[in-house]
């Protein structure tokens, strides 16, 4: 099961200044191939005692602060993430052969921030986000159908849904960003990006 991969590389002289400048335009080039859900990234935490665990969530916004995902702060990745911040996301955009790679500390975002992005899900999303208590057991799915059904009662469509005290957004400050391109004979173009005081170098690693 070999892939063959590109010839067209990833040169220095092609890099943005920054990291956000760069994944803006990979962005917006792999939003324009027609991959799905471009926003997937592979979101991978460890808690106290270094035990790892790795889950894909959707980014959400991104801008020179970081990238945002929103969850339950209850679930494992939320308990994981206020045990040990320090946390990776993986852009994988096999289709187009090119992955980038993300290290850095997580952090919440403000409330507003929080609330304003939980009143742009669909009504359905935000009934969800109150009737899951994301990562604990549930006895059945029936249990899980019973609490939505009186959440959609009680706010019909139309009724302001109130954000969950316990959901809201974290956002990924990185400290490395590795732009990964594909090439033939598994000689891959890797260049990161590492943050050196107020600016970033760059450095390019083996394949």
């Amino acid at each position: 099961m070999r892939a063959r991969y590109r010839a067209d590389g990833l040169d220095e002289k092609q890099l943005a200044a920054d990291p956000f400048e760069q994944f803006s335009r990979w962005f917006a080039q792999v939003a324009e191939s027609g991959l799905h859900e471009p926003n997937a990234m592979v979101l991978s935490t460890a808690d106290g005692a270094g035990r790892p665990s790795s889950r894909t969530v959707l980014m959400k916004q991104f801008d020179r602060r970081g990238f945002v995902f929103f969850t339950n702060y209850g679930s494992r990745k939320g308990r994981e993430i206020e045990a040990n911040p320090r946390v990776a996301l993986l852009f994988p955009w096999h289709g187009i052969a090119r992955q980038v790679i993300v290290t850095g500390t997580a952090e919440r975002t403000g409330r507003d921030e929080s609330v304003a992005y939980f009143r742009t899900r669909p009504h359905g999303s935000q009934l969800g986000a109150w009737a899951s208590e994301q990562s604990s057991k549930v006895a059945s799915r029936d249990e899980l159908d019973r609490m939505y059904a009186a959440l959609a009662e009680r706010y019909p469509e139309g009724v302001d849904v109130p954000a969950p005290p316990q959901w809201g957004g974290y956002r990924v400050v990185p400290e490395t960003v590795e732009f990964w391109q594909g090439r033939e004979n598994r000689l891959h173009d890797r260049l990161r990006y590492v943050r050196e005081g107020a600016g970033w170098a760059v450095e390019r690693l083996c394949p």
